[in-house]
């Protein structure tokens, strides 16, 4: 029966995530970090509500077998880049080292698309230099999820996004950009608990069309 610790975990993969964990029988704990309480209540499930600036905040009980992370905002609901570097990079690589350093063996990751650290995007170079350094890390096992556009529904409306999705699935059924076509996040949900079962002993990324096929669902 394994523990799982999830950052994110009331976004739209992290909500996803966390109920598909609640209801999988491997999985014995859900041990969840948010900024305020979710409202869940289930008995498997363990909820800390931590201040994320504050590392000895949440030390002492990010221990388990799997980190998931899937934590992220925008620009727009930051405020600025540096913001959101503060939720997207920093908040995020101190949680990876924090279960590093006690012992957590396998951190499944959410990434994005075209992530590098030599991306001109300031979205997609962010991402790239969190997956280099999570890399540095040196888990056990490490599983990188790039999706595309995710679509659900969210606790704030993003129209910038709604209307993305709406032009990608239309040029999807023209038969273009469909390595960049929209995933829903409860996909990505499933392909992370599936990442997390898999016994690759070097770092793994997915990207759009192995995500699907991980996820078991090739619906997109």
């Amino acid at each position: 029966m394994r523990t799982a610790l999830v950052i994110g975990a009331t976004g739209l993969v992290g909500s996803c995530l966390v109920s598909r964990l609640l209801e999988d029988d491997r999985f014995g704990r859900v041990v969840i970090f948010t900024r305020r309480s979710s409202g869940l209540k289930h008995e498997k499930l363990e909820e800390h509500v931590v201040d994320f600036d504050s590392s000895e905040d949440y030390q002492a009980f990010v221990k388990g077998d799997i980190l998931f992370s899937a934590l992220g905002t925008t620009i727009k609901t930051a405020g600025s880049k540096a913001a959101q570097s503060l939720v997207d990079y920093t908040y995020q690589y101190r949680f990876a080292r924090a279960a590093r350093e006690n012992g957590v063996p396998c951190h499944v990751l959410v990434s994005s698309a075209h992530a590098s650290p030599k991306a001109r995007s300031f979205y997609s170079r962010m991402k790239g230099e969190l997956e280099r350094d999570i890399r540095l890390l040196n888990f056990k096992q490490l599983h990188i999820l790039q999706p595309s556009l995710l679509e659900g529904e969210r606790p704030e409306k993003r129209a910038g996004e709604r209307l993305g999705g709406i032009l990608l699935h239309f040029l999807n059924r023209l038969g273009l950009f469909n390595r960049y076509r929209p995933v829903k996040g409860d996909i990505v949900a499933g392909a992370m608990i599936n990442a997390s079962f898999s016994s690759s002993a070097s770092p793994r990324v997915y990207e759009l069309d192995e995500l699907f096929k991980l996820a078991g669902n090739m619906a997109g």
